[in-house]
């Protein structure tokens, strides 16, 4: 992070550095053919769900990308719990909760089973699934953030936790790692927040701090209403001027991983990144757009990628 960490930064580095309980024992599965399935699943639903993900994930070696699949799946199902409402979604989320991060889970639950195995082959910290679950649980309580800050914290529980549970998988030198896992945890998230102003207030959430935009004189009625104003189009700049300072400080901790690991986690921040790029060719109009970044366009990144990730 960087040198002078204000108290925001702090205080999610004290989150990540919480005693590490590691999974302690194998899965036990009677059918081989079992965990083969349950992968397979795992990397259906990656498929369906996020194409930049997909793509990034291609750029791992087998086994860590398999592994990166399943704790995609473990995400999105969580997410969708909460984005995808049943009749009591806190209930579905807490018997989620506990299929997950049980030790032997049942045969016919094929992404607990498939994410029981990759935790403990990866020795991937329990509190990391325990915070991503009571992140995503946030939305069930609350729509609004006042500061950055709050924001931020937000961000940590349903991004930065994956971040640093596909450290694990990757494989890191130490500790140092972390804080740059965490940054870059927080670029994507926000950049998804961006990204999705509009299809978040059809949702009842408003994820942009009100105290910043209040500062740039607006109100929650000028974004229902869709306009691209001056005030608008200043207010989003700031925002990505900072996003873009996220990317660029986490960007040293990619050379803290393992090797065979660095081109894929380089592809999938450069990749989010460019969405910033594409809300200004739409001239910041995340109301009725949805900016994005091309297979093509995603296919012509590589190289220089590749060549920086070296």
């Amino acid at each position: 992070m960087s040198i002078q960490n204000p108290d925001w930064e702090r205080h999610l580095l004290s989150l990540a550095l919480h005693p590490k309980e590691h999974p302690g024992e194998p899965v036990l599965i009677s059918n081989t053919d079992t965990l083969e399935q349950a992968y397979a699943y795992c990397d259906q639903i990656i498929a369906q769900y996020s194409k930049s993900f997909y793509m990034a994930s291609s750029l791992l070696p087998p086994q860590k990308r398999i592994a990166a699949r399943v704790l995609y799946a473990f995400c999105r199902v969580s997410d969708n719990i909460v984005d995808l409402p049943s009749k009591d979604p806190e209930a579905t989320l807490q018997q989620w909760r506990s299929r997950t991060l049980e030790r032997h889970p049942s045969p016919s639950d094929l992404i607990a089973i498939a994410w029981a195995d990759v935790q403990y082959r990866y020795r991937i910290p329990k509190i990391y699934a325990e915070q991503l679950i009571d992140g995503v649980a946030i939305d069930l309580i609350k729509n609004r953030y006042e500061t950055f800050p709050e924001l931020a914290q937000y961000a940590y529980g349903v991004a930065s936790t994956v971040g640093l549970m596909v450290m694990h998988i990757i494989g890191f030198n130490n500790d140092a790692a972390i804080p740059y896992a965490i940054k870059l945890g927080l670029a994507l998230q926000i950049t998804n927040i961006l990204r999705d102003v509009g299809e978040d207030l059809s949702n009842g959430r408003i994820y942009l701090p009100q105290e910043e935009l209040d500062q740039f004189g607006l109100t929650e009625a000028d974004l229902e209403a869709g306009r691209v104003t001056q005030n608008w189009k200043a207010f989003m700049q700031f925002q990505i001027d900072r996003n873009r300072q996220l990317y660029r400080e986490a960007a040293p901790g990619i050379r803290m991983l393992h090797k065979d690991g660095r081109f894929a986690i380089a592809a999938a921040a450069k990749f989010y990144a460019g969405i910033l790029n594409a809300i200004e060719a739409n001239q910041y109009d995340v109301f009725h757009k949805r900016a994005a970044v091309n297979t093509p366009r995603k296919l012509s990144m590589l190289p220089a990628i590749w060549w920086q990730a070296r």
